[in-house]
């Protein structure tokens, strides 16, 4: 039975590939007309000096061998921002002492540049750990803080994670350890590098997709009926998705360049030429293949629970019972996605509120459009996962697992009646 599974997965497994190749012979989206509203920008000298000084920033990325380890121990000088309208910068002196690198445990003079901007300043006190870069300008070396250490806590709550983990989730909890890694490994060792190469973005996340829901689900769930039918339910869930959130995205015009980050792949040194639609859609992808995941196993588990408690359960009252179980499922999943997308707008949102914009503007920015059609699109593809599951599940079960007796209907409050054992 588990060769027959294997052979049924790997076949869907190809299909899918198959499939999303009509998203991909569709084309890109169009983002001509908006390159050549950007390059009009070139007449103004103003705007050439600046995208000569992002591209050489970029260009000339900081060496991460430089980045050492301090604590602040006293603060000599500065601080004090000015007026808040004010656009000059202010300079911190502080003596650190260094933690790592060669002068580790020394004590140095450091400067820490303040620019005025809310979002990328902070002041250091005496006792602060941080980061700090040491630059070689005229000959001498100026050590410059750059930056709070942070993750030696992210590494203590990751760690508490991983405790947890393994003390209530026994092998299960080592089995999910070990698929979180797999999956991280795929997304920075294979997914961005892929990217940056210039390949696909449809096609390199489809597969991303379909070899994170295959060993996830049969390293958790075991080679099954259950975890077969698990597979089928998320990747036809999240597959429906993107091509939804991809063909609206090329109905409606929405380029992929909503962010800032986003247009700044414009400039990276690679010299990429992004498809930003395929960005869109690996993002719209890899946000809500979780979800469905979660979804997708969920109910399988629920039917598989159901049909070891009454092995006798007709197959379509086993398949109203997990569609029943979505159901509970989907309400709740739905505002998870929906939420997730609205809580990383927050800032946006106020901001179009206070300046009174009108629905009517705010609904057809290119921002707002995206994040709509995400999650959306990530809510269509998690409830079509639910049905998906609910009949794999039941016709993997009349295929693999047949009924070992007749189901015979029966109230257990009625001793007239018996129900064989």
């Amino acid at each position: 039975m588990k060769r027959k599974l294997f052979i049924l997965l790997f076949a869907f497994s190809l299909f899918i590939p198959l499939f999303s190749g009509v998203a991909i012979a569709s084309g890109t989206v169009e983002t001509d007309e908006e390159l050549e509203a950007f390059d009009e920008f070139d007449e103004f000298d103003e705007f050439e000096d600046d995208t000569f000084e992002l591209e050489e920033a970029l260009e000339e990325p900081s060496d991460p061998d430089e980045i050492e380890r301090a604590r602040v121990i006293e603060v000599i000088d500065g601080g004090t921002q000015e007026a808040e309208e004010s656009f000059f910068d202010d300079v911190q002196t502080v003596r650190i002492e260094m933690l790592s690198g060669d002068q580790s445990g020394e004590e140095l003079e450091a400067i820490h540049t303040l620019i005025g901007n809310q979002g990328s300043d902070f002041i250091v006190e005496p006792g602060d750990r941080v980061l700090v870069s040491a630059i070689d300008i005229g000959g001498e070396t100026e050590v410059h803080i750059i930056e709070y250490e942070r993750d030696m806590y992210i590494y203590t709550v990751l760690g508490l994670f991983i405790v947890l983990l393994i003390l209530l989730g026994g092998k299960k909890g080592i089995k999910t350890i070990f698929t979180l890694a797999f999956t991280l490994l795929l997304l920075i060792g294979v997914l961005i590098p892929g990217l940056l190469a210039g390949y696909s973005p449809v096609l390199l996340t489809v597969l991303i997709s379909i070899a994170v829901t295959v060993v996830t689900i049969l390293t958790v769930g075991g080679v099954n009926v259950k975890s077969a039918s698990a597979i089928i339910g998320v990747l036809g869930g999240v597959l429906i998705s993107g091509l939804i959130a991809y063909f609206v995205g090329n109905q409606i015009n929405l380029t992929g360049l909503s962010s800032q980050e986003a247009m700044m792949l414009m400039f990276i040194p690679q010299e990429v030429d992004f498809n930003f639609g395929g960005l869109l859609f690996a993002g719209i992808i890899m946000g809500a293949l979780g979800a469905v995941m979660d979804v997708g196993m969920s109910i399988a588990s629920a039917m598989e629970e159901i049909r070891l408690v009454d092995p006798s359960i007709p197959t379509k009252k086993l398949i109203l019972a997990g569609l029943n179980v979505g159901k509970d499922i989907m309400g709740t999943m739905a505002n998870t996605l929906i939420l997730a997308y609205v809580g990383s707008l927050i800032p946006v949102l106020l901001l179009f509120s206070a300046y009174q914009e009108p629905f009517i503007s705010i609904i057809n920015m290119n921002i707002i459009a995206t994040e709509v059609i995400r999650a959306l699109a990530g809510s269509i593809g998690l409830i079509l996962a639910i049905p998906l599951t609910a009949v794999s599940a039941g016709l993997l079960r009349d295929k693999f697992q047949p009924k070992k007796e007749p189901y015979v209907s029966a109230s257990p409050l009625d001793p007239s009646t018996e129900t064989k054992s």
